[in-house]
């Protein structure tokens, strides 16, 4: 996540699709030439980014809504589903780009913990299911341009998960009326969190309507952003 999770759907003048994979374990996207965690422990940079920085070990209650832009590897699932245990909650992301079973089981080696609770997802991914059930939580993977398919989601976040590719590679994903539409899909009092902090995305935060903060970030990443819907 070094950049994050998803793409935006621009296309190229040449095929960029696929992976490349970094020391063997790590998928770096050619389309964003980003890996899709990252270098410094993903599972544990995702826990640091996105659960502590929702603050869910103190929110998630039964029913709790987390939403996400970015899929990926389905690393982000799989923490909220260990911090979960048996709380029911559920799940929402919206991803372009859908790596394949296959791909996504060999990311996931890397991380023995994600890799033991990942079993019934990667079943129900390798079927073709895109909602399913991993132990209690309910899970709905929503594929296409999140610039398109987000305005029509019914759902509305208490959390949100934005990891998107760096914004320098893939700015779609961190438009000002993406961000706008993130707000419009966030419940009254709800949160967000994301690795970067780049100015441009916290700004568009901002003008979106959430109270913006800068925290510090994992790893050698000095700084990460969250925020609450003001």
């Amino acid at each position: 996540m070094s950049g994050g999770e998803q793409g935006s759907g621009r296309g190229s003048g040449q095929d960029r699709s696929g992976l490349d994979w970094r020391e063997g374990v790590i998928p770096v996207s050619r389309r964003f030439d980003d890996p899709y965690f990252s270098l410094n422990d993903g599972l544990a940079e995702t826990r640091h980014v996105f659960l502590a920085g929702n603050r869910l070990a103190e929110r998630l209650r039964p029913g709790f809504q987390v939403a996400e832009l970015g899929f990926g590897t389905g690393l982000n699932l799989l923490a909220l589903r260990i911090a979960a245990g048996e709380m029911p909650v559920r799940f929402t992301s919206f991803e372009a780009f859908p790596l394949t079973a296959e791909e996504i089981a060999r990311a996931l080696a890397h991380f023995p913990e994600a890799l033991a609770v990942a079993g019934p997802f990667l079943e129900a991914w390798a079927a073709g299911a895109r909602r399913f059930a991993l132990g209690p939580v309910e899970v709905e993977v929503i594929l296409g341009d999140a610039r398109e398919t987000l305005a029509g989601w019914q759902g509305a976040a208490e959390a949100w998960f934005l990891d998107g590719f760096s914004p320098a590679k893939n700015p779609e994903l961190w438009s000002p009326e993406l961000m706008a539409e993130v707000a419009r899909h966030t419940a009254p009092g709800g949160s967000f969190a994301t690795y970067t902090a780049a100015g441009h995305v916290r700004r568009s935060l901002e003008a979106a309507g959430f109270s913006v903060a800068r925290a510090p970030g994992h790893g050698r990443k000095r700084h990460m952003t969250t925020g609450m819907l003001a």
